[in-house]
């Protein structure tokens, strides 16, 4: 890694960890300059705004998350623990809720898309390929693989990002899950315990 890209990691790390200790909104650039002990000029080296620096926070944990999802692909585990290893690998932290938070700002609904994009497009593949091993086991049976994850993610994403789903919406998107992916009735029921022992 050339000593810029260096240093642009280093303050991303700080900011990572500002945002996640006092919130994105109480923290200032003039904050992230004074803790990693620079000039604001190399601040806005940089990043332009602090906005700018969100993002790219949400990049790079976007990034590690990917790497993490890669390594459930690569494990040696039935595949469909393999599809909910990698939606799980995907989702941020509790401590990081914060910084996720940030994107449901009014001003940040452009970068919030953006986002979701980036996400998708890393994710999409690695489930995909996981759906297609599922198949050539005799698993699942379906056409389509991309668009069917496409909206397994968006649908999982949509119920599951927020703490208020009821016990009907878990056995809803088990159902589901195995109708879109031609999965054998009770194939991915595991998925009932899994939501139940992260709950408690």
């Amino acid at each position: 890694m050339k000593k810029g890209e260096k240093r642009k990691q280093e303050l991303l790390q700080i900011a990572y960890g500002m945002f996640i200790s006092r919130g994105y909104e109480n923290t200032s650039v003039d904050d992230i300059i004074e803790e990693a002990g620079i000039a604001k000029g190399t601040y806005y080296y940089y990043f332009k705004s602090k906005e700018e620096t969100l993002e790219e926070v949400i990049g790079m944990m976007i990034d590690n998350e990917t790497e993490c999802a890669g390594q459930v692909l690569a494990a040696d585990i039935p595949v469909p623990q393999k599809i909910v290893g990698i939606i799980t690998s995907v989702r941020p932290t509790q401590e990081e809720s914060t910084i996720e938070g940030a994107l449901m700002q009014p001003e940040n609904i452009l970068m919030h898309s953006k986002i979701k994009k980036k996400l998708m497009a890393s994710v999409l593949p690695l489930l995909t390929q996981t759906v297609e091993e599922g198949i050539k086991e005799g698993i699942f049976s379906c056409d389509n693989v991309p668009e069917r994850v496409r909206m397994m993610l968006v649908i999982s994403n949509e119920i599951f990002d927020e703490e208020d789903y009821t016990e009907k919406d878990i056995e809803v998107f088990i159902d589901m899950t195995e109708k879109l992916l031609g999965a054998q009735k009770g194939t991915m029921g595991f998925i009932r315990n899994l939501i139940g022992q992260r709950n408690e």
